[in-house]
């Protein structure tokens, strides 16, 4: 399955379905994948992928918590996973972020997810979709995860650049959804919303055009990224985004604006200016 590439579209897919170690996982809501689901796929919850517990929701779960839940979908280490969600990327991309802290990197993103699929016709099943589970042993591979202690004496550091893929009034302020209000000093600001294309069944848009987009923020190959939001559920999407352009230093901090704007010790910036 080594041939599927990392942005794969319906058509290819549809071509792939019986490929006896390709493993198609949903991370719609619940409710949409009960109603229809590409055939085969198995479902993780978004709340599955996240830790919970306040006010860092979004840590990633503990080894034995991912341990039970990749066995329970019977994930195994020659599985090609397709993740697909029904928001634009999002939950899918967060899903890509952990199978690269537990180390398995075989992996595509369905362009579009289940809005794509559904509107180019193809066949769907509804209800449970149960497999054996397997017995995979999971440890967590620190790298692609930023820990704040690890990088907040590096703000101001060229090497770093930091996408905040929250909207514009949570990054200048306006909107605080935590203790505090504003953005990590030094962080640049591009939505995750303005990375997908609504009208085109939620693909993702151009990538050169989106490649030049980050380009002109200073979030450039040559640096290490990190990348956060509220809960590292939208920058799930700006995080796949960078491993779809070939972006070879990426990290993303689970801790988010949950973790950065509760503590009492954190730098803050508001309003436009990084």
């Amino acid at each position: 399955m080594s041939d599927l590439p990392l942005l794969i579209e319906t058509e290819a897919l549809v071509s792939a379905l019986d490929q006896p170690d390709l493993l198609i996982v949903d991370t719609s809501s619940r409710d949409n994948y009960l109603r229809h689901h590409i055939p085969g796929a198995v479902h993780i919850a978004p709340s599955e992928l996240q830790r919970g517990e306040k006010p860092a929701v979004g840590k990633i779960p503990r080894e034995a918590d991912l341990q039970a839940l990749f066995s329970r979908i019977g994930l195994r280490p020659e599985h090609h996973v397709v993740a697909y969600d029904d928001e634009g990327g999002g939950w899918a991309g967060r899903l890509i972020w952990t199978l690269d802290a537990i180390g398995h990197h075989n992996y595509s993103y369905l362009n579009g997810g289940l809005h794509a699929w559904l509107a180019g016709g193809h066949p769907t099943e509804n209800g449970e979709h149960d497999v054996p589970s397997s017995d995979i042993s999971i440890h967590i591979d620190s790298t692609p995860i930023a820990e704040i202690e690890g990088f907040i004496n590096l703000l101001g550091n060229s090497q770093l650049a930091i996408w905040d893929a929250r909207s514009a009034e949570e990054y200048r302020g306006e909107k605080v959804l935590a203790a505090r209000g504003g953005h990590i000093p030094g962080a640049v600001n591009l939505d995750w919303l303005a990375l997908m294309d609504k009208d085109n069944d939620f693909r993702l848009k151009d990538l050169g055009e989106l490649e030049a987009k980050l380009q002109s923020l200073g979030i450039t190959r040559d640096r290490t990224v990190i990348t956060h939001c509220q809960t590292h559920h939208r920058s799930g999407l700006s995080y796949l985004l960078m491993k779809i352009l070939g972006y070879p230093h990426i990290k993303a901090y689970d801790g988010s604006w949950g973790e950065w704007g509760n503590r009492d010790d954190t730098p803050i910036n508001t309003g436009d200016t990084p």
